[in-house]
């Protein structure tokens, strides 16, 4: 019974940490979105990252973080994704909050990262080319 008591207890602290994070979107589930043209995607990890390579379609949000709003579009139900480096990078949240703050209501995390992304092995592109 102890056990059980001290699973439930750390099982709703983990949910109470977790409140008001934006879900998870798999990279798989990314790039569906990204083929059927319903999703913005923001890069939140510089400038000089951006231009090494970045997922397909993706905005640099530190570049245009000024600028975002009128970036993202008019259409408030289109998915927002934001990500950073990898699962232990936190910077998505700027791209997320904005685009939130701009009146955006689907926003998810591609927590796997660019890091991520490219281990998947799937392809990146640079600023004016395509992949």
């Amino acid at each position: 019974m102890k056990k059980l008591l001290a699973t439930l207890a750390c099982a709703l602290v983990a949910s109470v940490s977790f409140a008001g994070e934006y879900p998870d979107i798999s990279i798989s589930e990314l790039e569906e979105a990204i083929k059927k043209g319903d999703v913005i995607v923001l890069d939140v990890n510089g400038t000089s990252t951006y231009e090494k390579g970045h997922i397909p379609g993706a905005i640099d949000f530190r570049a245009n973080k000024e600028k975002i709003a009128s970036l993202l579009g008019d259409n408030k139900e289109k998915l927002v994704v934001a990500y950073c480096g990898g699962p232990t990078c936190s910077a998505y949240k700027a791209g997320a909050k904005a685009a939130e703050e701009a009146g955006f209501t689907k926003i998810k995390h591609l927590s796997a990262g660019l890091s991520g992304w490219l281990q998947a092995g799937k392809a990146t592109e640079k600023p004016g080319k395509d992949s």
